[in-house]
This record gives structure tokens, sequence and C-alpha cells, in this order.
């Protein structure tokens, strides 16, 4: 299961590597997504292995590349296969932070989950099917992770491109005409993925968290997929426990931030 998790999300940010805006590079040890957006998980490194030699300079070489790109923070993630104890220290010596509980892991049998749940009769959940419903997506999503209404357009141009995948689902929850609550659903790997679970700080505690997430429960069953996955913060953990997903572990990842500065988007 573990796995799967793991692949689903390098699949979803593979897919955003669609857009033009997305920078995508796969090499024999490093491969990244960078975007730029000011977020952990928007711009990912995944370590495949590490050279017997010139390690430090190939890690401080990347690190340099993506200050000149003015990415502000990204998350390392690497093979379970290596070393951790040399990459660890490799890592640290670079700038980089361990986390070993960046998230927690979790799964659900969709068999098991509810068909619907008590939710306010002015709740609508819709699914984002044009362009003006995405930008509208985006405002919420940016106001709920507290991206910043500055970055709106750079999530737009490169979530555009690649947001009616036939892979993606995306949905929007609108509480009395307004829009509240962001999910998606990743199909991949077997399983499908969650995504931007996220509701604006006035619509919180009111149930919108678990009827935007159910939604996409829901699809993906209706399609064939039997289980589904997410990596779950803090604030999201007791919505999805009580869905029914379970815990499968912590995702564990390097967290990098460039406190140089950051690129100004107009």
């Amino acid at each position: 299961m573990k796995s799967a998790i793991k692949a689903n999300w390098e699949a979803y940010h593979y897919c955003l590597a669609q857009s033009p805006s997305v920078e995508l590079s796969i090499g024999r040890y490093l491969t990244w997504l960078m975007t730029d957006l000011p977020d952990h998980f928007m711009n990912l490194v995944v370590c495949n292995q590490l050279p017997s030699v010139g390690a430090d300079d190939l890690i401080e070489n990347a690190l340099g590349h993506f200050r000149s790109m003015n990415i502000r923070k990204l998350s390392w993630l690497t093979n379970a296969e290596m070393s951790p104890s040399r990459i660890n220290k490799l890592l640290i010596a670079h700038g980089l932070k361990f986390r070993d509980s960046f998230a927690t892991e979790m799964a659900v049998d969709l068999s098991l989950v509810p068909d619907d749940l008590p939710t306010r009769p002015d709740l609508r959940i819709v699914t984002v099917d044009d362009e003006a419903t995405l930008k509208q997506w985006i405002h919420i999503a940016s106001v709920g992770f507290r991206i910043g209404e500055k970055f709106e357009k750079v999530w737009y141009d490169f979530f555009v491109d690649a947001i009616f995948d036939p892979r993606f689902q995306t949905y929007l929850a609108i509480l009395d005409g307004e829009p509240v609550g962001t999910s998606q659903v990743f199909l991949s790997e077997g399983a499908a993925g969650i995504y931007n679970v996220t509701c604006i700080p006035e619509a919180r505690g009111q149930g919108i968290g678990s009827a935007v997430t159910l939604a996409p429960l829901l699809e993906a069953r209706e399609l064939g997929y039997r289980i589904s996955i997410l990596q779950a913060s803090q604030r999201g953990y007791g919505v999805y426990r009580r869905l029914g997903f379970q815990d499968f572990g912590k995702l564990s990842v390097h967290l990098w931030e460039n406190d140089s500065g950051m690129k100004e988007v107009q």
C-alpha cells in the first residue's frame, strides 16, 4: 500500500508536467518537477540513487539551479533502498530538514465508504469542467492553503494544461451559492489518489471537507476503483478517519526552503 501511495503521488506530479510552465527533469540520479508555487507539495525532487563519488556536487548543483529559478520550497523524496544515514547526513549538510511525519499516509476500501453524509441543504458539490470554474477552484484552494492571491495565475497556468486529463476529476463545494471548498481525485497506479482538499477558513467545521472528499471517492468507486489513498495533514486527519481511511504509515521527506528571495509574480 505504501508503494501505491508514493507511485500515485509521483504520477500526479508527472501529469502536471504536461504544462510548459512546469520544469520536469528526469535523470539517472535525480528527477524533479518544479513550479513557481511556494509550496512543498508542488515542488518535488525524487532521488533514485546517489553516485559513490560526487554526491555533494550533485546535490549542491541541483539546489543552485533551484535558487536560480527562485524556487522557494520543495520536498525531497529518497528511494527506500538507499542508505538512510548517508542521504540524511548529506541533505542536512546542504540545508535540508528531515521530517519523518510530513503527512500521514492513509487508504480506504471504497466498498466501505458511506453512500452519503448528513450535510447542509444549501451545499452542492460540482465538478470543475470549464476554465471559469477552474479559476474559482484555484482561488478557493489558494485561500484554503494560504498560498497567496498573487500566485493564482501561476497555479492556473500549470493546472489548466493538466486539469482536463481524464485521470483527473476536480470538485468545488458551493455553499449558499458561494464557492467554499475544493478537492481532486487522480486515478493512476490502480488507486484513486485524493488531493487538494481544503475549505476557506470561515466555512470550516460545517462538514464541507467531508462532503467534498466523499464526492471523488464515490466517483472512483463508480469507475471501478477499489482503493483510495491520500497523504493527510494534521488538520484533515479527523475528516478522513470519519470517512473510513486507515493509517498506513508516515510520509517521510526532506524539506528545503530558499530564504534568498522569491520571484514576484505579476
